[in-house]
């Protein structure tokens, strides 16, 4: 008979010493028609697991359990499992990904001491697809944006200043694009934190930051600080990145309808599929993107979007920066979905080109790009 020991263990307290991930002492290895995640860990702590389907995937919340010094490359037998992933969710949570390559569904799960401090071990068993897909979902009560870095935002009075969001891309359990060290997400933050900075002296422009850390902010939940904070501009700031390093130079897109071209498509699957890993409900998500193509069609914030976007290659273009052949571009990402205020989504460059790459990674580097971010910025809000 399937056993399920239990699926996830919750402190009353919710105070723990941070543990840590003893790659000796853990695995994600093919057993018997099963496969078995086995985590070392130098203490107790809470912890809850599911699974998702579309793609299948066993997903285990950690409360105050650090990965610091741990790689994948560790603990993954490649089998029942393709792939697995691990990082910040939130402050105190980290989350763990374990990609299937079959559906299987967890029968048993238990941490317990141990010599070592304690030991986790998920058991999960072949099932049929339709009672993968009857018994895949987060817990009824888990709130995705639970565990999410996203506090509560207080909009300070309408003292009629101009309100400028800044969206660094990705962040926590979904790094973006990676070359030679060189991480998206973090880059695009400090591209934020920059732009902030040089903004500081306008008196007229409020900036406001979706996130300020290296922790996962989900495609809705940054419309939702948007409009907490009375947005009358939005700037997603990513960078690009290919398998060869042919392309180069950055790029201003605003919102298509019909999605964009091949490019533009591609572009959007790789930034987006973040929620998709994280665990991020997404059903619907095309009724909801459709119903706000309709509202901007009857806006004047997609026209606005335009405008802002011409404005700021230019202002790249005189100060230097290094622009792609096609500088202006459309794709349909969800961040510039908003029929309330225009936006704009910033692709710095590619980091699979090593002079794009050289340049984002440094504050040198990207001073050109500060600037013209700022000076569009100002010139925009006392249009």
């Amino acid at each position: 008979m399937i056993r399920l020991v239990f699926a996830f263990l919750i402190c009353a307290s919710g105070v723990w010493a941070e543990a840590r991930v003893d790659p000796d002492r853990s695995a994600v290895r093919d057993g018997w028609w099963s496969l078995r995640v086995e985590l070392g860990l130098s203490a107790i702590v809470p912890y809850r697991v599911f699974t998702l389907d579309d793609p299948r995937r066993l997903v285990i919340d950690f409360e105050g359990l650090d990965w610091a010094g741990v790689e994948a490359g560790q603990l993954l037998e490649p089998g029942r499992a393709s792939n697995l992933r691990f990082g910040s969710l939130g402050p105190g949570w980290s989350r763990l990904i374990v990609d299937l390559t079959e559906p299987l569904a967890v029968t048993q799960a238990g941490m317990f001491t141990s010599d070592g401090g304690a030991d986790l071990t998920v058991l999960m068993e072949r099932v049929s697809e339709a009672e993968f897909a009857a018994k895949a979902g987060p817990p009824l009560d888990l709130a995705m944006d639970d565990f999410v870095d996203v506090a509560p935002f207080v909009p300070a009075d309408d003292d009629g200043r101009f309100v400028v969001v800044l969206d660094p891309g990705h962040g926590g359990i979904d790094p973006g694009a990676d070359r030679d060290g060189v991480r998206e997400a973090h880059i695009m933050l400090d591209l934020a934190r920059e732009v902030a900075a040089a903004l500081a002296d306008a008196s007229h422009v409020r900036v406001v930051l979706t996130r300020d850390g290296d922790h996962f902010v989900p495609l809705n939940a940054r419309m939702t600080i948007a409009r907490a904070a009375g947005a009358d501009l939005f700037i997603s700031l990513h960078a690009d990145a290919l398998e060869e390093d042919e392309a180069q130079g950055g790029s201003v897109y605003t919102l298509a309808e019909d999605g964009g071209d091949a490019a533009a498509r591609r572009l959007v699957e790789r930034h987006e599929r973040g929620d998709l890993l994280a665990g991020v409900d997404l059903s619907g998500a095309e009724d909801r993107v459709a119903n706000v193509l309709m509202d901007m069609a009857r806006a004047q914030t997609g026209p606005q979007g335009q405008r802002f976007a011409r404005l700021l290659a230019e202002q790249m273009r005189d100060r230097g920066v290094r622009l792609n052949a096609r500088a202006l571009r459309a794709g349909g990402f969800a961040v510039l979905g908003a029929a309330d205020f225009p936006s704009v989504l910033v692709e710095a460059g590619f980091l699979s080109n090593a002079g794009d790459r050289a340049a984002l990674a440094t504050v040198e580097g990207r001073a050109p790009l500060v600037a013209a971010i700022a000076a569009a910025v100002g010139n925009w809000a006392v249009r």
